[in-house]
């Protein structure tokens, strides 16, 4: 399996971003005027999950240098 791309990378990060933003704004309305039905403290910690691993992806891409062990 081949590893995302740039374009890709750049999108599922835009992505997290937003999601992360509207959930952080829900959690501060008050409870009776967020939308109703929707874990927004658990989409706000996966959007952060997100955003973390493809913006260190993001970073190996433009670097060169892979994260991880170096396994010579």
């Amino acid at each position: 399996m081949e590893a995302p791309g740039l374009e890709l990378t750049l999108a599922v990060l835009t992505v997290g971003l937003i999601l992360g933003g509207l959930a952080n704004w829900q959690l501060r309305r008050p409870f009776d005027l967020r939308w109703p039905v929707v874990p927004w403290l658990a989409v706000q910690f996966v959007a952060l999950a997100v955003v973390l691993i493809f913006g260190a992806h993001l970073i190996s891409l433009l670097t060169g240098h892979t994260f991880g062990r170096n396994v010579n």
